[in-house]
């Protein structure tokens, strides 16, 4: 196969990589605003669903191994453990910070990650980027701000949980990569060792963290066979949704993620004008236009790079899972909340 062909099938399978996360991402948010809104099944529990999300993952990754189609490295226990943690206090961090702050500073806290990676990969890897690079994201957290962001207020604790998630979810992101090359692993064999780790953890202190959000108990809601239904659904799509997540950041940059990332916040603002007739305003419009502008300004400074010899680092949430939370509030007229969910994290 000569470098054209080697070009050709890597730019496949990039596009491939993305192409599944936006679309499962997109799919899972629709899902979980049927499950999680007062409109659907009123499933409350974000971050117990994040647990389930895991343990189907981690199911999957068991299987993947135990026949065979996945090998499986070695990685200290510790560095496992590690990035658990630091991963569930990005989703945790997440939902509190969407109870406690307005809808608009909530958004800002997330576009704020895409200048804090950027920070963090310099002093942990002393990353450089170009002026055209730092332009591309002004314009995208612009874009995205302007469709977004709406009512902003802030108080001491909303803030205190804002930064919280702001930090443990760049960090996460940088660490997905970093681990990746560390240990020479590929995207699902690490989130097959992560998985199992996280769902124990979220389906032990998830219930509790979900009665403080909801004042409910998973175990006070009457489970339907439509909830069941959406409830399989939502961990369908997580797991091609971390799959995709780990895959993208260990193809691309933390920082390529979070830009081109806020593509599946213009889907999810198109699919809720389509499907559940929310309002798309002007402002809106103008937002998303001045996004995708930018996400397209970003992948040419990225290209142009390229052959100047600058390195482009190979690092990467929460499907996060700040995606769930954008469900669980609902598609609001005038706004998007997000969810992590998943993950899944949008």
């Amino acid at each position: 196969m000569d470098v054209s062909q080697k070009k050709s099938s890597a730019a496949v399978s990039d596009v491939g990589a993305w192409a599944m996360n936006v679309i499962s991402s997109v799919g899972i948010i629709m899902a979980n605003k049927q499950l999680m809104s007062n409109a659907g099944y009123a499933f409350s529990f974000a971050t117990t669903l994040t647990g389930f999300h895991f343990s189907v993952t981690a199911l999957v990754g068991l299987v993947s191994n135990a026949s065979g189609y996945s090998a499986s490295k070695h990685i200290p226990f510790w560095e496992l453990l590690w990035f658990s943690i630091v991963a569930n206090v990005s989703i945790t961090a997440m939902n509190f910070s969407l109870m406690l702050n307005s809808v608009g500073f909530y958004q800002i806290s997330k576009l704020s990650m895409i200048p804090v990676v950027c920070v963090m990969e310099w002093i942990l890897n002393n990353k450089q980027y170009s002026k055209e690079v730092k332009m591309a994201v002004v314009v995208v957290v612009i874009g995205v701000g302007v469709c977004t962001v709406t009512d902003v207020k802030v108080n001491l604790k909303g803030f205190i949980c804002a930064c919280l998630a702001v930090l443990s979810t760049s960090f996460q992101q940088i660490s997905i990569g970093s681990l990746q090359k560390k240990h020479s692993v590929g995207s699902f064999e690490l989130l097959s060792k992560t998985a199992p780790i996280q769902a124990i953890s979220l389906l032990i202190f998830g219930p509790f963290i979900d009665y403080i959000l909801s004042g409910t108990f998973i175990t006070d809601y009457k489970m339907s066979s439509g909830a069941i239904a959406f409830i399989l659904l939502s961990c369908t799509l997580a797991v091609f949704c971390n799959i995709s997540q780990y895959l993208c950041i260990g193809r691309f940059s933390a920082v390529s993620f979070q830009v081109l990332g806020h593509m599946k916040t213009v889907c999810v603002l198109t699919l809720g004008w389509l499907l559940f007739d929310s309002e798309l305003t002007f402002k809106n419009i103008m937002g998303m236009i001045l996004a995708v502008v930018g996400m397209v300004i970003y992948s040419w400074a990225v290209e142009a790079e390229k052959p100047s010899g600058k390195p482009v680092s190979h690092s990467k949430t929460s499907m996060t899972e700040e995606e769930i939370e954008l469900l669980k509030a609902g598609l609001d007229t005038t706004t998007v909340k997000d969810v992590e969910h998943g993950a899944t994290k949008v």
